[in-house]
């Protein structure tokens, strides 16, 4: 009988609830479909690309401008992949309904590990909301409403955004610069992601893996998280949503865990093209549009 790696799973069973390709078996139909709707929106919506917010070739973001003049909320969204795959501009689709509600959006790159390592790719992510921050009314956005989401390894970094104490890293940044945040279908413990199959690409250590797994450092003060978890994603990944919400919890801070039936790992951001989806209305109201 094979021997458990991570609580009851074996190596067999634990590489198979974080292979989401796997799982999902049009998953390559769904990222050609991210890719058609991404290329559409950014010929349709009035958006400045491969805007500079660091000096690695990474550290690039596209804006997607404010449907008014000034003033409008700004959503920043991480695209996913594991921290080793996808771009950008896979993902410039969420602009379509986040700007309908009457947002400017930001999707951000990130170097790709191995290029880099995990505390580096944290690291340029922080780096992109100073950016927002100091140029928000460039584009039509508020430098005071600054949200932030992501999808899967976007939703970690969503987690591990809420949880920096901004001055700390930035001594011209509010400690309240970000306003709110959604990780969708996100991961927040490391590791059994350091004791699966990933780990041969990503490389994290105990050490590694512990600091970087926002379930061990929620902050001491924070802005609304919204967690968003399909139906059909897994214990694993249900798992992970939930032990975050417990944490911020236990600490009296203000998280929801967002169920959304009949979605997948893939089905779950494509949400975000159609505004009255159930959850780009959360978004919405979380920017306090709706």
């Amino acid at each position: 009988m094979a021997q458990p790696v991570f609580r009851d799973y074996d190596q067999a069973a634990l590489d198979a609830e974080y292979n989401n390709r796997a799982k999902v078996k049009d998953a390559a139909d769904w990222l050609l479909r991210y890719a058609r709707e991404s290329e559409q929106a950014r010929r349709e919506l009035p958006c400045r690309l491969e805007l500079a917010y660091g000096p690695g070739a990474g550290e690039t973001l596209d804006v997607f401008l404010a449907p008014g003049p000034r003033g409008a909320p700004v959503q920043v969204f991480i695209h996913g992949g594991y921290w080793h795959r996808l771009d950008k501009g896979d993902f410039s689709f969420v602009a379509r309904s986040l700007r309908a509600a009457g947002a400017a959006v930001a999707v951000i790159n990130y170097a790709l590990i191995p290029s880099v390592d995990l505390d580096e790719l944290v690291r340029q992510c922080r780096a992109s909301i100073g950016w927002v921050w100091r140029n928000a009314a460039s584009f039509g956005g508020d430098p005071h409403r600054i949200f932030v989401s992501g999808h899967s390894a976007g939703g970690h970094l969503v987690a591990m955004l809420m949880s920096t104490e901004w001055p700390a890293f930035d001594g011209a940044l509010p400690a309240d610069v970000l306003q709110g945040g959604c990780g969708i279908s996100g991961l927040y413990d490391l590791e059994p992601i350091r004791l699966c199959y990933l780990n041969e690409i990503l490389t994290l250590t105990p050490a590694s893996a512990r600091r970087n797994s926002p379930v061990h450092h929620p902050p001491k003060r924070s802005s609304p998280l919204l967690l968003a978890l399909g139906a059909l994603e897994g214990p694993e990944y249900e798992r992970q949503s939930r032990d975050l919400a417990k944490v911020w919890r236990d600490r009296g801070l203000r998280v929801e865990v967002l169920d959304l039936p009949g979605h997948h790992h893939f089905s779950i951001v494509a949400e975000l093209l159609d505004p009255t989806s159930p959850l780009s209305r959360r978004l919405a109201a979380q920017m306090g549009l709706a």
